[in-house]
């Protein structure tokens, strides 16, 4: 046996020594998932289902922290000062990892260099959702409304310069009307004033509205995305009802402090895709208002520059300045 032959195969024993230890280490101590959002809400409710299922499933200790604040960056500056070493991951969402350099005009990370895509686990569109005794069955219906009544037609947004906000002013340049916007902390704040006719319309994402819209406490109108929603398969997307380029779905997906180790992030997103892709979280989402991902970090990455970009440019449209 030659000494070139002997070597190569010792490099090749270490390489694969140190890749199974990285992975390995997961499993030492306990992996911090961080969630942007209070307990309760659609994104924490996502966080826990897809900690629970990735630890049930691989035996690590996943622990979920909520760190809510400053429309996610409290929970984004957390992640990106951690140690990279698999160990502190976030639940990164369209309307902090995308819209806060946007919206906020001194970030202590940069979203796209402070940060590891490991992969997309989920996205959910949004919907726009009524009083059940309201006048309003379609788009139409509203658009008809707001023509008739410019700025009087009031729309409930979950805060000002998030995905509500911007997409609806998209849908009223399309449209050609004018809404009157009507900020609120969350739908909780919102529901009562719609009820009582307080605000005609609110829009949310199907995992935010979903139990209501099922209850009848609220009537959809339309859903903003790509698709219908598997949840809501008898709702039409803004596109089927004229208006093709609102339909910028939210999206959720798990992110690592920058220099986290490729094979710490392969393992991850590994766990992840495995977690997604089960039959019985796949129905769970379903069920919760979501729709399963589960992709790798390149289309994670893709994503989040599309979704930049396309958000950037609403949000310059709108006249909203950075804070």
């Amino acid at each position: 046996m030659s000494h070139r032959f002997v070597k190569t195969l010792f490099l090749a024993g270490t390489l694969a020594l140190t890749g199974a230890s990285v992975a390995s280490s997961l499993s030492e101590k306990s992996i911090s998932l961080i969630s942007p959002y209070p307990p309760g809400g659609g994104t924490d409710t996502l966080t826990r289902m897809l900690a629970d299922t990735m630890a049930q499933q691989t035996g690590w200790n996943i622990v979920v922290e909520n760190k809510p604040g400053a429309g996610g960056n409290l929970a984004l500056d957390t992640t990106a000062r951690a140690k990279p070493d698999g160990h502190t991951l976030v639940m990164a969402q369209t309307d902090n990892i995308v819209l806060n350099p946007w919206l906020y005009s001194k970030l202590s990370y940069d979203t796209f260099k402070s940060f590891a895509p490991i992969g997309l686990v989920a996205s959910s569109p949004s919907v726009y959702v009524v009083a059940p005794q309201s006048p309003y069955n379609t788009l139409a219906d509203i658009v008809t409304a707001a023509k008739g009544k410019p700025g009087v037609v009031t729309l409930g947004i979950p805060g000002v310069g998030g995905t509500g906000d911007l997409l609806g002013n998209l849908f009223s340049k399309e449209a050609d009307i004018k809404l009157s916007h009507v900020p609120y902390r969350g739908w909780s704040q919102a529901f009562p004033d719609l009820s009582s006719g307080r605000i005609e319309i609110y829009t949310g994402s199907v995992a935010s509205l979903l139990p209501q819209i099922l209850a009848k406490t609220v009537k959809p109108i339309a859903v903003i995305g790509e698709a219908r929603s598997p949840s809501l398969p008898n709702v039409p997307t803004f596109a089927e009802e004229g208006y093709p380029e609102v339909k910028q779905a939210i999206w959720w997906g798990l992110a690592a402090p920058a220099g986290t180790p490729s094979e710490v992030v392969n393992e991850l997103n590994e766990a992840m895709k495995k977690a997604v892709s089960s039959g019985e979280m796949t129905q769970k989402l379903q069920k919760a208002g979501y729709d399963a991902i589960g992709s790798g970090a390149n289309d994670m990455a893709s994503r989040h520059k599309a979704d930049h970009d396309s958000f950037g440019a609403l949000v310059k449209a709108s006249g909203i300045k950075p804070q």
